[in-house]
């Protein structure tokens, strides 16, 4: 057994599935990622802009760079349940489930730093990074055979649909290209045309101008109310163009070291109105909402609120219409007018901040009735 076949096996061991590529990109990949940066698909991740073509083809800077170890962990795991108590009307991304949110660096990492210390001793060369921003995993993963890169811009194969999530070691190891997977999309459009917000162009790119997921973990500002009808019950990402693939029928591994959490997957929304920035952290350590923070979980929740278009949740955006940051005051104006407050609406034309009283005017002359 050579050296890289030593190291997939340890790598297979802890529970990854396996896959190689060689380092250089085929160029209409590449001419692809660039004219999708062109496009300005990426919204405000800048990234995913930063030495594009340096990301494209890493052995720019690692020189000793030869192929690219690609390591999937399936996360098809089990809704774990909505707990007793509480507003649990918003609906959050599968992978937000899981404690450890950063999962890359908290339960992939350590596995990865063994991996690269294996392949020292095997006498290769290993890194998991460039300083200059993120490797194009999907594209690697598709390069590597194990799947292809669906109409919903993800990386699907025939065992695991998109429940996939990816790593990826720089290695000193000659590899020869593999057979590529053929694309089993077929003429299905299901992802495409259950896109609320119409995100998908079904050429297996994503404007994240019009993603859920973007606008409700990546953004960070007030979120257009244009957005609100898309954005649904969608507490923080969206999973729907990955839960309508029919290749998920065969969907039900996932990697021994996940672990989702029924208060994750089902998070009371007074949390976000109730608690303290520190109590919230507190509650929610090392996981999605920690990250984010009160102040854009809390402007989620309202969004998730007024789409219900019940009342009886009025007296949540209430409080979010008192609460001490504009943000959420801002987001609550709107919030209200659909839920039928005009009168506390109105109040927050009088707000301190100007955000707040230009949302309120906004909202007002938008939402007239």
């Amino acid at each position: 057994m050579d050296a890289r076949e030593q190291l997939q096996q340890e790598a297979e061991a802890r529970g990854f599935i396996v896959t190689w590529a060689p380092v250089a990109l085929p160029p209409e990949v590449k001419t692809r990622y660039k004219q999708w940066i062109i496009n300005g698909h990426q919204a405000s991740m800048g990234q995913l802009i930063r030495a594009v073509d340096v990301r494209l083809a890493p052995d720019q800077r690692l020189a000793w760079a030869r192929s690219v170890m690609v390591l999937a962990a399936p996360h098809a795991f089990p809704d774990p349940g909505i707990p007793a108590g509480g507003v649990r009307i918003g609906r959050v991304g599968r992978l937000f489930w899981l404690r450890e949110q950063d999962y890359t660096r908290l339960l992939v990492e350590p596995h990865l730093e063994a991996l690269k210390d294996l392949c020292y001793k095997l006498g290769g060369r290993c890194s998991d990074y460039i300083d200059q921003g993120p490797l194009p995993l999907r594209s690697y993963a598709a390069n590597s055979g194990l799947g292809w890169i669906g109409r919903n811009g993800m990386l699907l194969n025939q065992q695991n649909g998109p429940y996939l999530t990816l790593a990826v070691l720089l290695t000193s190891f000659e590899v020869e290209p593999p057979p590529l997977y053929a694309n089993r999309c077929g003429q299905c459009q299901l992802c495409v045309s259950s896109c609320p917000t119409k995100a998908l162009s079904g050429d297996g790119t994503l404007n994240a101008n019009r993603c859920i997921s973007y606008w409700t973990t990546q953004h960070r500002d007030l979120i257009p109310f244009e957005m609100w009808e898309g954005i649904g019950n969608w507490l923080y990402g969206c999973d729907i163009c990955q839960t309508v693939c029919p290749w998920n029928r065969k969907s039900e591994a996932f990697w021994r070291e996940y672990r989702a959490e029924a208060t994750l997957a089902h998070p009371d929304l007074t949390d976000f109105f109730l608690l303290s920035e520190v109590e919230l952290k507190q509650k929610y350590l090392r996981s999605a909402f920690e990250r984010s923070g009160r102040t854009h979980i809390a402007r989620n929740a309202l969004i998730v609120l007024a789409n219900t278009k019940d009342p009886a949740y009025l007296s949540l955006v209430r409080l979010g219409a008192e609460d001490q940051n504009p943000l959420i005051r801002a987001t609550s104006v709107w919030a209200l007018l659909k839920l039928g407050d005009r009168q506390m609406a109105t109040n927050l034309l009088k707000d301190p901040s100007e955000m707040v009283r230009r949302e309120a005017q906004k909202a007002l002359q938008l939402l007239a009735f």
